[in-house]
């Protein structure tokens, strides 16, 4: 099969090398220098390319209407069209579709202007979580217990400061508590399919501390996410939703994902994204033992049969990130270690690199490389994945140290009472 992937990123260095793996032939565009070892870079037009099957990465092409386009010119495509593309293009709409549905999820209210949003932000006692309405790359929230710093978030995304015209609406909800986690799950329009549950990491400190980025490292599995968690998220978010959907007239084609918070009270959906996770993909998409592209193939044809089947090992992923981010990363350090790393069990996915006119491999990105690493278990995983890191170096590099950690105590203890 000949796939063609949209992209320059870490999710898709990563899907493109589960495809390769399977003896599949990809073309990329943009594409990025790792993603080149394994794949022919194209200069686009994407909608040019010729291919079986087109796997669209980011969002933002999403909600343009690329998926549109291509299906338009009779394309087998994964990702939705521009209308259901809104669950992640419009917090607002998506949190009005999840109320529709019935979907558990947090309190909220809706604001356009600031006056009633810091007026409604003094009703309550915090903590308080502030929204963009639109795409802000997973930067475009703000938790915290403090109302001044809730209520200057409030008047700076929706005068345009922060993020245009992403933020001329805000939406604002309860503050949930509970671990986070990420389900991906497949959908072909009728019916969806769970990947393997994984759990990211937010914030760009130790401990969840500063500010949120687009990811700073993830792991697969999760060791409270049994099976019957897993059925219940499908039963009471995902299974409402593609009904919401149907009752809409949106065939929605592609990816869901469910960022989700184990509360005291069951599941909650935190938001719902039209597309593959990142990091998260990066440590669920190589624990498939299937064929991914054709279960894709599937599910872009409206039809999917498939039960993905996955890996017995874990897998834990830490982001290499610039200096700088989240907020202003800077560009054009060296990157040394990475192009020429080789070991049993570890993949570095490019996320944010180029070739810059010496041929030297540089920063080009916020996010720089994904280290994943696989092992029996989580611990066994994280040891490898940041063994592996301390080999890799470029200026001033951010990584967070507690990726997994928490998971791999509770892993250990679930085992010594019989638990797993």
């Amino acid at each position: 099969m000949r796939i063609a992937v949209y992209g320059s990123g870490g999710r898709e260095h990563a899907l493109v090398a589960a495809f390769v793996e399977h003896g599949h032939e990809v073309v990329a565009f943009p594409g990025n220098p790792g993603i080149a070892k394994l794949a022919k870079l194209s200069q686009g037009p994407f909608e040019e390319i010729e291919a079986d099957l087109f796997v669209v990465g980011p969002e933002a092409p999403l909600v343009e209407g690329l998926a549109d386009l291509l299906r338009g010119q009779g394309k087998l495509v994964v990702g939705p069209g521009r209308d259901g593309a809104r669950l992640e293009g419009s917090k607002a709409w998506m949190k009005e579709v999840l109320a529709s549905a019935n979907i558990p999820t947090a309190r909220f209210r809706t604001f356009s202007d600031a006056e009633s949003a810091v007026e409604y932000l003094g009703s309550y006692e915090g903590p308080y979580v502030v929204k963009t309405d639109g795409l802000a790359a997973g930067k475009g929230v703000l938790v915290t217990s403090r109302r001044d710093e809730a209520v200057r978030d409030v008047v700076e995304k929706l005068s345009g400061e922060a993020f245009g015209a992403a933020g001329k609406t805000v939406v604002i909800e309860e503050a949930m508590e509970g671990p986070e986690l990420s389900l991906l799950v497949l959908c072909d329009g009728n019916k969806g399919k769970a990947l393997s549950p994984a759990q990211d990491f937010k914030r760009i400190y130790d401990g969840d501390q500063g500010p949120n980025t687009g990811g700073m490292g993830a792991f697969s599995p999760v060791p409270e996410a049994n099976q019957e968690l897993v059925d219940q998220i499908m039963r009471e978010a995902i299974d409402p939703l593609i009904e919401e959907f149907k009752r809409r007239g949106i065939d929605y084609r592609g990816i869901l994902y469910a960022g989700l918070m184990l509360t005291s009270m069951g599941p909650k959906v935190v938001e719902f994204n039209i597309r593959f996770g990142d990091p998260e993909t990066q440590v669920v998409v190589p624990r498939v033992k299937n064929d991914l592209a054709q279960i894709l193939m599937e599910v872009a044809s409206g039809e999917l049969r498939t039960e993905p089947e996955f890996i017995s090992e874990a897998m834990v992923t830490v982001v290499m990130a610039a200096e700088g981010y989240p907020l202003s990363p800077k560009m054009g350090a060296v990157i040394i270690g990475a192009e020429d790393f080789k070991r049993d069990g570890v993949q570095i996915f490019h996320a944010g690199t180029k070739r810059a006119e010496s041929g030297a491999l540089v920063v080009s990105g916020g996010r720089v490389l994904n280290v994943t690493a696989k092992g029996r278990d989580i611990e066994a995983a994280r040891r490898l994945a940041y063994d592996s890191l301390s080999q890799i170096a470029f200026d001033n590099m951010q990584y967070r140290k507690d990726i997994a950690l928490r998971a791999s105590q509770l892993e250990t203890m679930l085992s010594k009472s019989g638990e797993v």
